[in-house]
């Protein structure tokens, strides 16, 4: 027997899963480690946690399992991140990870000098706080010692790859996840470095996915139980490698991630720039192709939201019955009509990045009245959530033709949502039997295709199968084409009083 490990740096902790070269999953393992929450908008992470998680999971995962069998090792990991780390490879301080957006000035500086046109075109993405050039800004800054030290500059999964084989390197989608990467030339992006004065020597060398980093040093190896034989393949951003694990391997095929954010994304060919900048686009894992993506912030986190401050009776109902609280909630959603009685939820519980790039955005329910049921109340929060991708999606459908979307992630589980998805969207929604795997399934795959025990990406189809499929319900399609307007009216009505009720603080 033959194997492929793939880990998955996450923001709340690593997943390793071990896949047989024929396509079946033996066995998965999580280790948890903290984010550092701080002066309201900051997070850090410790990236020795990060290489505690990968010791420890490999360690276990490789219980029962002769480790010479492992042919490769692969990565899938957080992107838009920024850990500084000296010529050994040491921390210099806590990674600033993707969710923190203190790097404002930073994002304001780089205005006045790139206009927002030009940078978009460039990197296939917007200026914002939330990318490494930001990040990497504002240390030098606010810690120039840090960034005066500062020898690299790496995401969470090259960090590890540094660990297992001494190199410093980053593939093309995390290096599309810095802003500083001209995205039709997979190369840094002399320009930008330049204009704002950065260090480009500071930057990691730019590698394919599939791209074997070496072995893993006898160091390593016996940190983490590997054997020197295993071959180290670069692996890719979470987003890219997500979209291998939903079949997203060729073009036009897209893809639903709902978890805790939630983003819509396709294989293309080229960059689909939008005129609004509401999307962006990543360098795929897979050689050729790019991915249209656009980001919400709050989609299982207004779900979760729900389910802790609304649904306290369907959580102890749970308890006692021994099934999921969103089982429960799903069959009083059921129960609401296709637009709640007329109810909107705004889900911007935590800011908003794509489509509306707010960090101000609140959410809101709108149209609240006497009659409205409390299952108006949990369904307008799914249609909210679904009404805010399909604007992103929208973008896509301009370009392209989507036809279906397969559907993954956490939150992808419940018929009823998948319902409310087809209706919104006007397309198939498929569900496959991996949902939590994607991420990893996908990075297992690079890792195969790298090792060059499989020819092509093609082989994801010996990994995945479509379980259900969900068509729209003609009906409540027309109802959501009359709600669409009305939702994006509301975003734009309340933009004074986000910013009112920013200042309060």
């Amino acid at each position: 027997m033959r194997y492929l490990l793939a880990h998955d740096l996450g923001t709340s902790g690593n997943k390793a899963t071990l896949y047989t070269v024929e396509g079946a999953l033996v066995k998965s393992t999580v280790y948890a480690y903290p984010v550092y929450y701080f002066n309201n908008n900051w997070a850090e992470q410790d990236a020795d946690d990060w290489w505690r998680a990968v010791c420890a999971t490999t360690h276990e995962i490789l219980q029962g399992i002769n480790k010479e069998d492992v042919v490769a090792v692969s990565f899938s990991g957080q992107m838009m991140g920024c850990l500084c780390v000296d010529r050994n490879g040491q921390p210099l301080r806590r990674s600033i990870i993707w969710a923190d957006q203190r790097a404002i000035r930073e994002m304001d500086e780089i205005k006045e000098h790139i206009s927002a046109e030009k940078f978009y075109r460039i990197t296939g993405h917007r200026i914002s706080a939330s990318y490494t050039l930001q990040k990497l800004m504002w240390i030098k800054n606010n810690e120039p010692q840090v960034y005066a030290q500062t020898f690299k500059v790496l995401n969470a999964k090259d960090y590890i790859l540094f660990k297992l084989t001494g190199r410093f390197v980053t593939d093309y989608s995390d290096g599309t996840s810095t802003n500083m990467v001209d995205l039709n030339r997979l190369v840094w992006s002399d320009e930008i470095i330049t204009t704002m004065g950065m260090d480009g020597d500071k930057m990691p060398e730019l590698l394919a996915s599939t791209a074997i980093v070496g072995n893993v040093t006898k160091q390593a190896a016996q940190e983490t139980g590997f054997s020197e034989k295993t071959l180290v393949i670069c692996g890719g951003g979470d987003g890219a490698c997500a979209a291998v694990g939903a079949g997203c391997v060729k073009e036009g095929v897209a893809y639903n991630v709902v978890g805790s954010s939630s983003w819509i994304s396709i294989s293309t060919r080229k960059p689909i720039y939008d005129e609004q900048m509401r999307t962006f686009n990543w360098a795929h894992v897979v050689p050729g192709y790019v991915l249209p993506c656009g980001t919400m912030q709050a989609a299982g986190v207004s779900y979760n939201w729900l389910k802790h401050e609304i649904c306290t009776s369907e959580v102890a109902q749970a308890e006692k019955l021994g099934v999921s609280p969103y089982q429960l909630m799903d069959a009083e959603i059921a129960k609401s009509p296709a637009g709640a009685r007329g109810l909107l939820f705004l889900p911007y519980l935590l800011g908003e990045r794509s489509p509306r790039w707010n960090p101000n955005a609140r959410g809101a329910f709108i149209g609240l009245k006497v009659e409205h049921k409390r299952e108006d109340v949990l369904r307008s929060v799914l249609e909210g959530i679904t009404l805010n991708l399909n604007v992103i999606l929208d973008v896509f459908k301009q370009q392209t033709d989507i036809q279906e979307i397969v559907a993954i992630g956490g939150g992808a589980k419940g018929k009823v949502w998948h319902q409310i998805m087809a209706d919104i969207y006007g397309v198939k929604i498929l569900r496959p039997n991996y949902l939590e795997e994607a991420t990893s399934m996908g990075a297992a795959v690079v890792g195969g295709v790298g090792a060059g025990v499989f020819k092509s990406f093609d082989v994801i189809d010996q990994f995945i199968r479509i379980e259900s499929e969900q068509m729209p319900i003609e009906s409540n399609r027309r109802v959501y084409e009359k709600m669409m307007p009305i939702f994006e009216k509301s975003y734009h009505a309340l933009l004074d009083v986000y910013q009112d009720l920013a200042a309060l603080g």
